[in-house]
């Protein structure tokens, strides 16, 4: 899941809108805004960190007007969602995918079924994106796992690392896979894939003219209390980050 603007960068007189997309590949739908889907759904301005307003049933989920001008930190954090395994390499897959290889044996090392299990999983997707100029940073706006860019996309140097830091309720994440979606003006998107240091950082290389999708995964043990509401053996988190570098 992520935030995707068809206008990542829009003049204070116009609506910034973005649609709430899932997906695979930086491909996907569009979803609606729904209160019901969501626990947090806010943008963080020179206003301050507000609330994104909007009725059910609204797509794009995401459309504000009257911001003030400089940089935009819209983050969304979904409610709870599941998915049962009815076999075990549909699992597999998607842990050695999310750099997770380890999996099986402590899967087995809690002595968990191969089949019917069920995961539980939430979404932490946070945009950047420019009401009139850029100016202003990304910052960390507290959801349970997040990345934030330390430096701003949008007025980088040509040729200079964008360093992203990889975050679990508020401690930086080392040795952690994130996974990068280019997406070209041509609509090609490139795959890559880099790794935070011991500080939770890893530095991304960008090019102009193209949208990001950056993504992480926390593949975790359930706390009790969720494991007792969803019947969950493993809990996912996915931490989603986009933006667009300029021409």
């Amino acid at each position: 899941m992520w935030l995707d603007a068809e206008e990542f960068q829009v003049e204070t007189s116009e609506t910034l809108t973005a649609e709430l997309k899932n997906g695979q590949n930086f491909v996907g739908g569009g979803l609606i805004y729904n209160p019901r889907s969501f626990t947090r759904f806010e943008v963080l301005s020179t206003d301050g960190l507000k609330p994104v307003s909007g009725t059910i049933g609204d797509r794009p989920a995401l459309s504000l007007s009257s911001q003030p001008a400089g940089l935009q930190v819209i983050g969304y954090e979904s409610t709870v969602s599941t998915l049962t395994y009815k076999e075990w390499e549909k699992f597999q897959a998607f842990a050695d995918h999310k750099d997770f290889t380890d999996i099986k044996t402590r899967h087995d090392a809690r002595g968990l079924p191969e089949t019917d299990f069920v995961e539980a999983y939430t979404r932490h997707v946070k945009m950047l994106a420019c009401v009139g100029t850029c100016d202003g940073q990304d910052a960390v706006i507290g959801l349970e796992t997040e990345l934030v860019a330390l430096a701003n996309p949008y007025q980088l140097a040509p040729n200079t690392p964008l360093p992203v830091q990889l975050l679990l309720n508020g401690a930086p994440q080392p040795d952690r896979q994130i996974e990068i979606f280019a997406r070209a003006a041509n609509d090609i998107v490139e795959i890559t894939t880099t790794r935070t240091n011991e500080n939770g950082v890893a530095d991304i290389m960008l090019q102009p003219d193209t949208t990001y999708l950056l993504d992480a995964v926390t593949l975790r043990v359930p706390s009790t209390e969720r494991q007792v509401k969803t019947n969950a053996v493993w809990d996912t988190l996915w931490a989603a980050l986009t933006f667009q570098t300029p021409e």
